[in-house]
């Protein structure tokens, strides 16, 4: 411990039930992600992939080839001395399309288990069908529509009703698979999904519904579009394109037309190389679907086994509410604050009118926990430090709208309600009516931190009524002299969004 540091600290990171890892061995990656614990908002402790390509060659001769089987346990090989040094509490190794099909797999897998003293799960096309959805599930809010989870081997689909798991199939339709079946010919790979695809007449139970695109190469996809956008969030979580918007841009991959757009530079020279496969699958998916929009899922089959194991009281919580309370305990000043302040708005808003539905007032939530979380940032840089931590923050169960709100709100509260030093972009991610309650849980926020200095034990003690058309701070006795000209300004600021007259008295005894 460094001198002068000796006393009790957060470290920040939670160790109950953790660390958790996932070796997840597919036909074109192999990926550890070392997760801080197991919880209903799973935070990535480390997170390594390396794309050994095991499926390559795996249609002509059957096996997975020597180089490919070497490269591949040398890099679990590595995993499993990271899962040491990090003291992985549980460790699962998940195996999917080319473990499962190739006629030397039982011996890999043998070698795996040896090397990580591990029992591997070999997923079948249904098992991995499943576990997608269970990580669409885990990672949206109310989930519903078609899911896909497009692999080196293989193309699992799933229709999805309200987080309950319905029809599901696996399609020969991975990007490596398809490339080498084709013999390097996009248009051949094309006819080649089409042709497949045919077969799943339950995939017009799509029609006007939304597709939740999930695997390596399709989010390569998705950040390509987002790119060339320039669209102010760099986050692919729920990022979303207009089915038919989609198609388009899958026909201009597919004609190799985008391999020189902006953002291309991000995307390994291994997974370009089968972006036009995945593009041609998608777009059928779509095209035979019917679907009104893909929304791009970076939750899938390791998230998915992730949400199984916890328990039901675990699975019931909101993951966007126990992020946003676990990074305030993490970094505000007072850990307490944040619930405090979900109260004093809860009581605001009702005074004001201002009408939420259950979706708003989730984001009000989640946004007070945040609300404190820049405050180790000199002052004048603590509301773009805010901003920018939660705008790009891991969360899940949350749409971009609702992740402009949340960055919005912190910033108001601590820059106040000006808009010069933000991208107007990302004030357009919010509609007219987000956008003006961002704005007033900015100034409660602002009235607040004054009242407390963000430190938990002074909101519950204090008033705010409503009378005669005037918003009340009522302050008791003890706390008579929290009274001042800021204070007055920023109440006012409050009132006035809110549409009120505003004033401050002392209690009575």
């Amino acid at each position: 411990m460094p001198e002068g540091l000796e006393g009790e600290c957060i470290r920040g990171r939670f160790t109950e039930n953790g660390p958790v890892a996932i070796i997840d061995i597919g036909s074109n990656s192999i990926r550890l992600v070392v997760y801080e614990r197991l919880s209903r908002s799973p935070t990535s402790l480390f997170n390594e992939k390396m794309l050994a390509g095991l499926g390559r060659g795996l249609g002509e001769t059957g096996r997975l080839a020597d180089d490919r089987v070497d490269a591949a346990l040398k890099a679990i090989r590595r995993y499993r001395r990271v899962c040491d040094h990090v003291g992985v509490q549980q460790l699962h190794i998940l195996a999917t399309a080319a473990a499962r099909e190739a006629e030397n797999g039982p011996d890999f897998i043998q070698k795996v288990e040896e090397i990580c003293q591990t029992p591997v799960k070999i997923l079948s096309g249904k098992d991995e069908a499943y576990y997608s959805a269970k990580g669409v599930v885990s990672g949206f809010y109310y989930a519903d529509g078609m899911v896909g989870d497009l692999g080196g081997g293989s193309l699992e689909l799933v229709n999805l009703n309200q987080g309950e798991i319905g029809e599901g199939r696996t399609f020969p339709l991975g990007g490596i698979r398809l490339q080498e079946t084709s013999k390097k010919n996009v248009a051949k790979a094309a006819k080649i999904a089409a042709g497949e695809l045919e077969k799943a007449e339950w995939l017009k139970e799509g029609k006007d519904r939304t597709f939740f695109a999930i695997g390596g190469t399709w989010r390569s996809l998705g950040r390509l579009h987002l790119f060339r956008e320039g669209y102010p969030l760099h986050v692919m979580h729920d990022y979303e394109i207009p089915a038919d918007e989609a198609m388009a841009f899958c026909e201009r991959v597919m004609r190799d037309e985008e391999v020189s757009m902006r953002g291309i530079q991000f995307i390994s020279k291994a997974r370009r190389a089968l972006l036009p496969y995945g593009a041609a699958v998608m777009r059928h998916v779509l095209q035979q679907s019917r679907v009104d929009k893909v929304v791009f899922s970076a939750l899938g089959v390791r998230e998915g086994l992730l949400y199984e194991l916890l328990d039901e009281a675990e699975r019931e919580k909101d993951p966007l509410i126990e992020a946003s309370r676990e990074l305030g305990v993490l970094r505000a000043r007072s850990p307490q604050y944040g619930a405090e302040l979900v109260t004093w708005t809860d009581r605001i808003m009702k005074l004001g009118q201002v009408d939420e539905t259950a979706y708003e007032r989730r984001l009000r939530v989640a946004a007070c926990h945040l609300s404190d979380i820049g405050w180790r940032a000199h002052p004048d840089y603590r509301g773009e430090q805010s901003l920018n931590i939660i705008s790009n923050a891991g969360f899940v169960g949350i749409d971009h709208p609702g992740r402009a709100y949340l960055a919005l709100s912190v910033f108001y509260r601590h820059e106040g309600l000006v808009d010069d030093a933000v991208s107007p972009q990302l004030r357009e991610l919010c509609d007219e009516r987000l956008l003006q309650r961002a704005k007033i849980l900015g100034a409660a926020l602002r009235v607040a931190s004054l009242l407390s200095a963000s430190i938990a034990g002074v909101l519950s003690e204090l008033r705010v009524n409503l009378a005669d058309g005037q918003l009340t701070l009522e302050l008791p006795e003890g706390y008579w002299d929290f009274d001042g000209e800021r204070l007055r300004k920023r109440m006012n600021q409050l009132s006035r969004l809110l549409e009120l007259e505003s004033q401050i008295v002392q209690a009575a005894a």
